[in-house]
Parts: C-alpha cells; structure tokens; sequence
C-alpha cells in the first residue's frame, strides 16, 4: 500500500480491470487532500501576456503544498499535479519553464518549475536565465514592474516568431511572467501564453 504524499493517510487502491490493465492513472494523494486544492478558471487580464491559465487557485492547502515542495525540498511532492500538468501541455510547443537565480538553485537544490515538468513528461526549452536574485515578496508592483530585466536568453537560445508559453509555479501580481514575455518577444516570439 502507499500512502498520501500530503498526509501521509494510506491511499485505498480497488483493483479493477483498468488498474491491472495500467489504464488508471496513479494517484499520489487521498481524496480528502486533494479536495482541499480548487481549481481556477482562466485569467483575462490585457497585458503583454497573449493569454493567462491558472489550474488552481492559490489557497491554504496550495500555500502549505507548495512550502513543503520548494522550501523543504520534497521533490516527491511533483508528482501531486503531474497528470493535470500533462493534460493541458502534452499538446504544446515551445514550453519554457521560468529559471530560479542559479544561486537559488544551489540553496534548494532543484529547479521546482523544471521538476514540475519532468514529472509531467512534458518537454521543453531551457532558454532563460534569470539575473536578479531579489526576492518579488517586499515590493510593491509598480516597483516589480520597474525593476531592470529578470532574466536574460541563454547564449544558445534561438527565438522564431513561434508562439512561447511560460510556466510558472504561482502568479501573483504576474511580474515574473510580464518580465520574461517581454523579452521572448522583443527576441521575436510572436506571440507568450
């Protein structure tokens, strides 16, 4: 039996014909935690962004998964959201995970946003390099938006007048991701999702 990687409650498995044929997809969580985490519609919102998906909103239960994803380092913790993540990139193209500060990298040990996507079998592009090591959490917006670039492309990035789509683990006042399309497209991407 395993157990919930939330709460650590055993998780019930019924067999059946799809279970033993590998139809069912592997849960990592009990139904009790996973109601806990709401799913969010679409944000339309006019910006440099071409267009904004949020799959969850983030409360007290996403708060808490994602502190002992990033923070604590449960990199077992991937897998939560790993089939919903594949379920609405497998068909896209030109995925581009936002970087962590490489010194960042070093103090957690992994990239979360890439782990998300290796869990999810999802490829993509490793073309961004963040330069600002700041810390977004004691600025107001205006001055988010203010500061100098976030990132940088990677020496061996080629942008074509493709549509990019950035993914980010948590949007906020959406800085992060204004940042990084308005390089992708001042790269020539002719359109950021």
């Amino acid at each position: 039996m395993t157990e919930c990687l939330l709460c650590e409650k055993e998780l019930s498995a019924k067999p059946s014909w799809k279970s033993l044929l590998a139809l069912e997809e592997e849960t990592f969580i009990c139904q009790d935690c996973s109601k806990m985490f709401k799913r969010a519609d679409t944000i339309n919102e006019a910006t440099i962004l071409d267009g904004l998906i949020s799959l969850y909103t983030y409360n007290e239960a996403m708060r808490d998964y994602l502190h002992q994803f990033k923070f604590l380092q449960d990199v077992a913790l991937a897998d939560v959201f790993a089939s919903e993540l594949h379920t609405v990139l497998k068909s896209k193209v030109n995925i581009v995970p936002i970087p962590m500060h490489p010194n960042k990298k070093v103090t957690r040990t992994f990239a979360h946003v890439e782990e998300l996507l290796t869990s999810a079998q999802i490829p993509y592009m490793d073309i961004l390099e963040k330069i600002d090591e700041e810390s977004m959490g004691e600025k107001s917006k205006q001055e988010r938006l203010a500061m100098s670039p976030l990132f940088r492309l990677k020496q061996h990035a080629v942008i074509r007048p493709e549509t990019y789509l950035l993914i980010d683990d948590i949007y906020t006042t959406g800085t992060t991701l204004h940042h990084a399309a308005r390089l992708l497209k001042e790269a020539g991407a002719t359109k950021v999702e």
